[in-house]
C-alpha cells in the first residue's frame, strides 16, 4: 500500500521546507499543494485577502486527488487549517496522515518575515491562526512542534510516523 501524507499548518510553519526533508529521509514524493491553487486563489492571497471556503473547496479536492492518484509514498503540503478541510482530503484519500507542524505566531512570523518570493503575506497570519482547528484525538496525525532544527523536526516527524505502520 502507498503511504499518503499531508505535512499541515499555518502559513510560514516550514511545510515545503519539511516536507521536501522528510520525503528524501523516507524515499517518498513531495508535491507542494500551493502548486494547486487555482489563480484566483493566489490572486486573492497576494492582495491580502484571506480565502474563504468556498475559494477553498476546489483546492482541497485537487489535494485530495494528487493524494489519492499517487502512485508512490506521497507528502504533499497542505495548510488543512481546519477539521473540515482535512475531512474533505479525506474523503478522496481515507488513509491520509497529517503531519501538523506546530508553532507560535511569534517564531512564524519571523520566519515569513524572512523568506523572499512568497504570494502569502504575514498580514495574513492572523486569519490563519484564527482559522486553525487543530487535529483531534481522533484524527490520524502527528503533532510535531518546529521550535527545534529542520532536521530535529524530521526526526520527530518519522518517529511518529511509526505509530501508523508507515514507512520508519
Amino acid at each position: 500500500m502507498t503511504d499518503r501524507f499531508v505535512i499541515m499548518g499555518v502559513a510560514g510553519s516550514g511545510k515545503s521546507h519539511i516536507g521536501v526533508a522528510l520525503a528524501d529521509r523516507i524515499g517518498a514524493e513531495y508535491l507542494d499543494g500551493d502548486d494547486l491553487h487555482p489563480p484566483a486563489n493566489i490572486e486573492k492571497m497576494s492582495r491580502g485577502d484571506p480565502l474563504t471556503d468556498e475559494d477553498r473547496w476546489p483546492w482541497l479536492d485537487l489535494v485530495g486527488d494528487a493524494l489519492a492518484n499517487s502512485t508512490s509514498d506521497t507528502i504533499i503540503g497542505c495548510s488543512a487549517l481546519k477539521r473540515t478541510y482535512r475531512d474533505r482530503i479525506r474523503a478522496k484519500s481515507p488513509s491520509a496522515v497529517f503531519l501538523y507542524l506546530h508553532g507560535d505566531r511569534e517564531l512564524i512570523e519571523t520566519r515569513m518575515a524572512a523568506r523572499d518570493g512568497h504570494f502569502m503575506p504575514v498580514s495574513l497570519l492572523d486569519s490563519q491562526f484564527s482559522t486553525l482547528e487543530v487535529p483531534g484525538a481522533d484524527e490520524r496525525h502527528v503533532k510535531v512542534d518546529i521550535d527545534g532544527t529542520p532536521e530535529m523536526v524530521v526526526d520527530a516527524l518519522a518517529t511518529g510516523l511509526d505509530r501508523f505502520d508507515a514507512i520508519p
